[in-house]
């Protein structure tokens, strides 16, 4: 059988591998100069191939459609990502939060792996070469059109061209042309792992602060959208970002930013009348001293200032001279200091893309299309997401498995 798969990255490179080990003959199309452009930035250059957890844990963090992915997870998990690059000859480490990184830190090590054994199983790669057209008849796919006007027949086609986020790698949209095209839905596409652009001109110059061991709180008016794990953020010029900003920009990219707030809680540890009881004690031993010297014990210097103003009190006061009112405003700040969202950066800046080829579309054991026999679509250009950490290279890794066990 022969096999048109179109598009290098992530999901392309290891589908083409798997293909050709069931003795299958695959040509890799990738319309860049050369394969894997997406891998090379991930995980900072370092690419953080997977995530060490399985299981109910694993799809805990898929924020799109878990149960679709489900069945390709099981049967090809972080363990058999793990195993497929050992294999390869990439010795891999395991680092805080099970994230799992190429002990080299190189992604390139990882694009170089899979192009050796592509090589190995003599797969035609490609370069340059940028599908225009995919070709169907009777229902089934036959193969493809190049830009040149190049037609390469096949016994299937599978589209693994990634979502429109990063567009210099390559990620353009190309596989939702090809989906509708062929009658398939497409979820509209939005930015997911993102930076959250704000209103709030008081924090504007608070940009390069970070923020540890605190949690961000989302609400849609009044009602509770998603609280994120304890960990780090950070203060841009124009709004906020870090790993628990990005998470939250997956749970809120569907909603209106009208209707969002965010609150940040700098004291996780501690409950409302545990902070107050820690509050009432530094007080006792910080009487003599001003109200800002008792921000800088909860608090970042720079953020001293704009407490003391969003509480309206001044930063001279003597700490005795706080009244019940104002300690207890204060402690309510810290617990939940309010952000106002303006909207989400741009989805050519997403890590990631939220939406595409609709889900309701695919068979989730083999990754082919209901409508179009032979046609299969894998990875981002799915209606598929998750949170980071190494969860959305899983993602493409598994649905490429799944697709692959169909040969």
């Amino acid at each position: 059988m022969k096999v048109c798969v179109v598009g290098g990255g992530a999901s392309g490179l290891v589908a083409s591998l798997l293909i050709a080990q069931r003795g299958h003959e695959v040509v890799l199309l990738e319309k860049n100069e050369k394969l894997g452009k997406k891998i090379y930035i991930t995980g900072k250059g370092r690419c953080n191939l997977t995530n060490a957890v399985t299981g109910n844990e694993f799809l805990q963090n898929i924020v799109t459609n878990p149960k679709f992915v489900m069945s390709s997870e099981v049967r090809f998990n972080s363990n058999d990502t793990m195993e497929l690059f050992e294999d390869l000859g990439v010795p891999l480490k395991v680092e805080r939060g099970d994230r799992v990184f190429p002990k080299s830190d190189k992604a390139s090590d990882i694009t170089k792996a899979l192009e050796r054994r592509l090589k190995l199983f003599n797969v035609d790669i490609r370069l340059n070469s940028e599908v225009k057209e995919i070709l169907t008849e009777e229902n089934k796919a036959v193969g493809v059109k190049l830009s040149s006007g190049e037609v390469i027949n096949s016994d299937a086609v599978v589209v693994s061209t990634g979502g429109v986020s990063y567009p210099l790698t390559g990620s353009t949209g190309d596989g939702y042309k090809f989906a509708s095209v062929t009658g398939h839905r497409i979820v509209e596409p939005v930015p997911a792992l993102v930076a959250i652009l704000l209103n709030d001109k008081d924090l504007k110059n608070l940009s390069g602060l970070s923020l540890k061991n605190v949690v961000l709180k989302g609400y849609e008016k009044k009602k509770e959208i998603y609280t994120t794990e304890v960990g780090e953020m950070l203060f841009t010029g124009n709004g906020v970002s870090g790993p628990l900003v990005l998470s939250m920009s997956s749970k809120i990219n569907r909603i209106d930013p009208k209707n969002i707030k965010l609150y940040i809680d700098f004291k996780p540890g501690l409950g409302d009348f545990a902070l107050f009881q820690r509050l009432e004690r530094d007080i006792v031993e910080l009487k003599a001293k001003q109200f800002s010297s008792l921000l800088e014990r909860l608090l970042p210097k720079a953020l001293v200032p704009i407490f003391a103003q969003r509480l309206g009190v001044l930063r001279s006061k003597k700490v005795s001279q706080l009244t019940a009112e104002e300690r207890q405003k204060l402690c309510e700040l810290l617990k939940g200091f309010p952000l106002s969202v303006d909207r989400l950066d741009d989805i050519e800046r997403a890590v990631v893309t939220s939406g595409g080829v609709s889900v309701k579309d695919i068979k989730p054991k083999s990754m082919e299309s209901k409508l179009v026999s032979k046609l299969y679509f894998i990875g981002e250009v799915l209606d598929i997401d998750a949170f980071t950490g190494g969860f959305n290279l899983q993602l493409a890794f598994s649905t490429a498995a799944a697709c692959a066990s169909d040969f």
